[in-house]
């Protein structure tokens, strides 16, 4: 059975690869907007594990890009999500808005 629940950093990480698109979705480059999004610091190392892992639980795919000059003649692995991963990141959002919902001190409607 695939693990469908998202810890915090696996689905900010899902969320950064979508923002980011095709063409920037690779470690180095979520790696920085990781940071800058949530002002903490976040090592490459634990980019690229968290990265492996959602791609194992079928919830992100990669291909190697095209080789670059700016970087020395290696290629990019680019991240896009599935639509399993689609799915999941939808699903806990609307866990999370329900519970948002219930909370009465907060209770408001969310879209």
């Amino acid at each position: 059975m695939i693990e469908t629940r998202l810890g915090e950093f696996e689905e900010v990480l899902l969320l950064l690869v979508g923002i980011l698109g095709e063409d920037d979705a690779y470690a180095f480059r979520i790696a920085e907007e990781f940071e800058k999004q949530t002002g903490r610091a976040v090592s490459i190392g634990a980019v690229h594990s968290t990265l492996d892992r959602l791609e194992g639980k079928g919830f992100l795919k990669s291909e190697m890009g095209k080789a670059t000059a700016a970087r020395g003649g290696r290629r990019k692995r680019i991240f896009t999500i599935t639509a399993i991963g689609k799915r999941v990141l939808k699903d806990s959002r609307d866990f999370k808005v329900s519970l948002w919902q219930q909370y009465p001190a907060f209770k408001v409607n969310f879209v």
